[in-house]
Formats: C-alpha cells, sequence, structure tokens
C-alpha cells in the first residue's frame, strides 16, 4: 500500500483526530467527510477500535503499512514496554526531529525537505527520512540551505521546540538530547491498543 498524499483534513475527520496535531483540521468540522459525515455515529467493535488507533499513529507519522509494521517489530524485541517502545522509535526518525525542530510545519514537509538533501545529521548528508537517530546526535541544515525559504518560514513560525531537543535557530542546528517521556507526548494516542491489533 502507498503512502497516503491525499488531503490530510479528510483523514482526521475520519479518524476524529488531528493528524497534524494543530486542531485546525477539526475546528471547523469535527465530524466524519462525506454527505452523512455529520447524521450518524459508527459503533465499532474491538477490532474497529484498535485498527483505528493503529491507523491513527501510522498516519500521524507518515508511514506506509509495511513500513509501521516493521517498527512494530523493532519495538516489541527491544526490552521494556512495547508500545512505548513504539513511540519512541517513532520520534527518532529524522523527519520527525525536523519537525520538532520547527524547521518544517508538517512531518510530509519535513520528509521532503529531508529527501531533497537539506539536512546533515553529525555534518554527514543524509537524504533518507525513515533515519533513526540516537541520543547525542546533530541535526543540522546544510551550508546551501541555510536561506531555504521553507525552513526559515517554519523556524519563524514556530513558538517552542520540545524538552529533548537542544535547538539553536541561530544556527538552525539541533541536538537529540534525550529520549522523550511518555507523558511528553501526545495524550490521545492509547498504545497498548495497538499493540493488541498485532498481538491478536
Amino acid at each position: 500500500m502507498a503512502r497516503y498524499t491525499g488531503p490530510a483534513y479528510k483523514k482526521s475527520r475520519r479518524l476524529e483526530f488531528s493528524t497534524l496535531e494543530n486542531g485546525k483540521d477539526l475546528a471547523r468540522r469535527p465530524y466524519a467527510p462525506g454527505q452523512h459525515g455529520n447524521d450518524r455515529k459508527r459503533k465499532l467493535n474491538e477490532y474497529g477500535i484498535q485498527l483505528q488507533e493503529k491507523q491513527k499513529v501510522r498516519i500521524l507519522y507518515g508511514l506506509t503499512e509495511k513500513q509501521f509494521r516493521k517498527v512494530f517489530d523493532k519495538a516489541s524485541s527491544m526490552k521494556g514496554i512495547a508500545g512505548e517502545n513504539l513511540l519512541m522509535l517513532l520520534e527518532s526518525r529524522l523527519d520527525n526531529m525536523v519537525y520538532r525542530m520547527g524547521m518544517a510545519r508538517t512531518r510530509r514537509s519535513a520528509r521532503q525537505i529531508v529527501n531533497h538533501g537539506h539536512i546533515l545529521v553529525n555534518g554527514n548528508k543524509v537524504n533518507i527520512p525513515s533515519y533513526t537517530l540516537k541520543v547525542g546526535d546533530v541535526v543540522s541544515v546544510k551550508e546551501n540551505s541555510l536561506n531555504h525559504p521553507a525552513i526559515l518560514d517554519a523556524i519563524e513560525a514556530t513558538v517552542s521546540n520540545p524538552a529533548w531537543i537542544d535547538m539553536d535557530k541561530k544556527k538552525l542546528t539541533g541536538k537529540f538530547v534525550r529520549l522523550p517521556e511518555r507523558s511528553e507526548l501526545n495524550p490521545e494516542i492509547n498504545e497498548q491498543l495497538i499493540v493488541e491489533f498485532y498481538n491478536r
């Protein structure tokens, strides 16, 4: 299954969850898309609830089904709680880190910036969005791209950065200081339902 490239708002409304994490996608129409989206409420069984939770996280981080399953399998083989490991691995992706640093307004935009070779990791060019960062890695913008309008626009619009990233806005450089704690991530996500979905 290919990555979804259609309207983000439509997915958010279907899942009743802000996949852009800003709430704008649900502000005007907080109900499912379509002619009868506001007329009826779907009743989900246990499988449907688990599937919906998995889809929420997969679309939030912009992964295909195959990629998401691989990340889950890796999280399951690690020590600790599988659901939390899954979120930590997703947060450690390079495209997500570029987004968290405020160099892109959305994860989709961050993926494009990485793909186009504007990002360095520890001084080396990395153009793979799924590249997994380690604690202590330094992410920066390539010298030729320091005046990239999309990056500068996003930096200007960013009010603050997460506590696990040490960001220097002037140099467009950020350090992955530590793994985020579960309490610092989206509270609307129930990762245990994803674990149950794959272990059923």
